[in-house]
């Protein structure tokens, strides 16, 4: 399925920077896991005020879809949503575009599965309730494909 990003309620900018370049000219393929991650924070962040105190993240499995190449004087943009929540898990979307005259055209897209998880016990955890109804909320019902 094509990614929409009329879908997504949350977008962050992603800063480009020289070191991300590789010999080529292009962003290097292992840059864009650190872009998800940046744009995976802020909105943990920015919508679902996620206490990193209490309950930690940590990710599971990566996918990658890589559509367009990424140079050096791009403004980026990622979009991020919640496609997914379990009990301890969820996925989330990722659609990296680049702004240009014309408007945004995406270049990367990708999907993360999270887990909630204690560190002092070294265990997944079940998804905090604030959490876990924020991402709903915001990321609509509609989106979310729920497996509780």
């Amino acid at each position: 399925m094509a990614e929409k990003t009329s879908d997504y309620k949350y977008k962050t900018p992603i800063p480009l920077r020289f070191s991300d370049i590789d010999a080529v000219g292009h962003v290097n393929n292992a840059i864009y896991l650190t872009y998800f991650e940046i744009a995976r924070f802020n909105y943990w962040r920015d919508v679902l005020s996620w206490n990193f105190s209490e309950t930690g993240i940590i990710v599971a499995r990566t996918e990658v879809n890589y559509l367009k190449p990424v140079v050096l004087n791009d403004k980026l943009i990622c979009y991020v949503r919640v496609v997914r929540i379990g009990n301890s898990s969820f996925d989330v979307m990722h659609v990296l575009v680049k702004v240009t005259d014309k408007g945004e055209e995406i270049c990367t897209t990708g999907k993360t599965v999270c887990i909630s998880y204690d560190y002092k016990a070294n265990k997944s955890v079940k998804i905090p309730e604030q959490a876990r109804n924020r991402m709903i909320e915001h990321d609509e019902p509609r989106l979310i494909l729920n497996t509780n």
